[in-house]
C-alpha cells in the first residue's frame, strides 16, 4: 500500500476508466490532424462502452458497440502485471494495467487503460494472485483467502490437471482412469506381451 494513500483499493470502485481516457484520445487523435476523426471516433466508441469488473474469481473487461467483446482472467491465471504510463499519459495522470498469463502470446492478455493511481490496482491483483495460488498450493479450502468465494475454493482443492478446466473436468478425469486402468488389466492378462 502506498503510504501516500492510506485508503484501500475497493475492487467495486473500477467499473469505468477515468474520463481523462477521453481527453488523451482526443489529443492524440488530433495529431492526426485531417484524419482526426477518423481516429477518434473508434478511440470514443471504445471509451463509452468499456466496462471493468473485479471480481471474487478474476477480472472482466468488455468494450464495443457494433462487436461487442468481453475478457475475462482468473486471479489463478494471471503471471504478470505490468504498469506502463507514456508522457502523455502521466501528464494526465493515467496508466495502463497490462495483464500477462502464461497463454505464450507476445503481448498482455488484458490491457486495462484510464486507470489512474495503479499502483493499488497492481497490489490489489497482486494480493489476489498471492492468494489464489497459496488456495491451489496447499488444497485446503480453509487456507483460502476469504476474498475467494465458495467455487473458488472448491476449484483450487480440486486435483491434478482437472483443476478449473469446466464443468466436466471430473467426468474427462473419470474416463481416463477407466482406460489407464482396462490398459493395465490388459497388459497383466495371461497370454498377452508384458510392456518392456
Amino acid at each position: 500500500m502506498d503510504p501516500k494513500d492510506p485508503e484501500p483499493f475497493r475492487p467495486d470502485s473500477l467499473t469505468r476508466p477515468d474520463p481523462a481516457l477521453l481527453r488523451y484520445y482526443t489529443v492524440v487523435s488530433a495529431f492526426f490532424l485531417v484524419f482526426f476523426p477518423l481516429v477518434f471516433l473508434p478511440s470514443y466508441l471504445r471509451y463509452k462502452s468499456l466496462r471493468y469488473r473485479l471480481d471474487d474469481d478474476g477480472v472482466s473487461m468488455s468494450w464495443g458497440v457494433l462487436n461487442k467483446r468481453e475478457t475475462y482472467l482468473t486471479y489463478r491465471r494471471l503471471q504478470d502485471i505490468q504498469v506502463s504510463q507514456g508522457l502523455l499519459q502521466r501528464k494526465l495522470g493515467l496508466a495502463e494495467v497490462h495483464l500477462h498469463t502464461a497463454s505464450g502470446s507476445a503481448g498482455a492478455e488484458m490491457k486495462l487503460e484510464g486507470i489512474t493511481r495503479p499502483e493499488r490496482l497492481r497490489d490489489f491483483l497482486y494480493a489476489r494472485m498471492r492468494g489464489a495460488e497459496q488456495a491451489a498450493a496447499s488444497g485446503d479450502s480453509s487456507a483460502a483467502p476469504s476474498h475467494l468465494s465458495a467455487a473458488s475454493a472448491r476449484r483450487a482443492r480440486a486435483p491434478g490437471p482437472s483443476a478449473g478446466a469446466g464443468p466436466h473436468s471430473d467426468e474427462a478425469l473419470h474416463l481416463l482412469i477407466q482406460i489407464r486402468d482396462e490398459l493395465r488389466a490388459r497388459n497383466r492378462a495371461p497370454g498377452s506381451e508384458e510392456a518392456p
